[in-house]
């Protein structure tokens, strides 16, 4: 199983994520059962004990969430929402919140779905593609004066910097 280059983003980009693009290659963590289990624990979700009934699912969640950023329209995302819902709750420990799923292989996607519809209704200019056109990652943008333009300077942004020093040197000679 190959990580993938970017990890830590919010759950729903972290979904999206789990394809990205290296030396010309697409990759995807969930052609793996190993890679479905540990997304899956990373996140502290359930299913990763049947990844292959998970897998489908995630994958329709993940393509929902790409449709909605790339400006494809909700009508997939919603889909995945209908599948469950959230019931708010009063115990002895204060509020809470208990998601009610018919379908077990669904209650991660759809915790990933919903936790998207939230981060748009919080943050939804700081949601990000990566400025590398052949790069296929997004991130919140969490950086004080919002000008966060990489998925990773260390990667995509070093090679825009070398890019850029490469044609300037092109030019002059």
């Amino acid at each position: 199983m190959r990580l993938r280059p970017l990890r830590g983003e919010p759950l729903a980009l972290d979904l999206v994520d789990t394809v990205w693009v290296e030396h010309g290659t697409r990759l995807d963590q969930f052609d793996d059962p190993e890679g479905v289990r540990a997304w899956l624990s990373e996140h502290g979700l359930p299913g990763g004990d049947e990844p292959d009934r998970v897998r489908g699912p995630l994958v329709e969640a993940r393509d929902a969430v790409r449709d909605a950023l790339e400006g494809r329209g909700p009508d997939r995302l919603n889909d995945v929402l209908d599948r469950g819902s959230c019931r708010p709750r009063l115990g002895p420990d204060g509020p809470s919140e208990s998601v009610v799923i018919e379908d077990a292989a669904w209650h991660a996607p759809w915790v990933a779905a919903a936790s998207f519809v939230r981060l748009l209704g919080e943050r939804p200019d700081r949601v990000r593609r990566c400025a590398n056109p052949e790069c296929t990652l997004w991130f919140l943008d969490a950086s004080k004066n919002g000008s966060r333009r990489w998925c990773s300077m260390e990667v995509c942004g070093n090679r825009a910097k070398v890019g850029r020093f490469n044609q300037r040197h092109r030019t002059s000679a």
